[in-house]
């Protein structure tokens, strides 16, 4: 019983908030990682790999809404699953 052909194919672009469209349930079943520019992150909310960005909370900031303030960071993304 091989693993690998159970888990879902990892999308170009996930998100891990329930409202967004890009949110995949199936997914996050699994335990993802994601490394940037080579190094494993482990507060990322949002990746494209084609497009080569993620999201991460910019510190304890919040928006309007209550929600962390996110900013964009450009690199290389791999997504993985452990």
């Amino acid at each position: 019983m091989n693993e690998a052909t159970q888990l879902p194919p990892l999308p170009d672009h996930l998100s891990s908030d329930p409202r967004s469209p890009h949110h995949i349930a199936a997914v996050f079943e699994h335990d993802i990682g994601i490394r940037f520019n080579g190094t494993e992150r482990f507060n990322v909310e949002e990746y494209c790999i084609s497009e080569g960005w993620i999201k991460v909370p910019a510190g304890k900031t919040l928006d309007r809404k209550g929600n962390p303030l996110m900013i964009k960071l450009k690199g290389k993304v791999e997504a993985f699953y452990r």
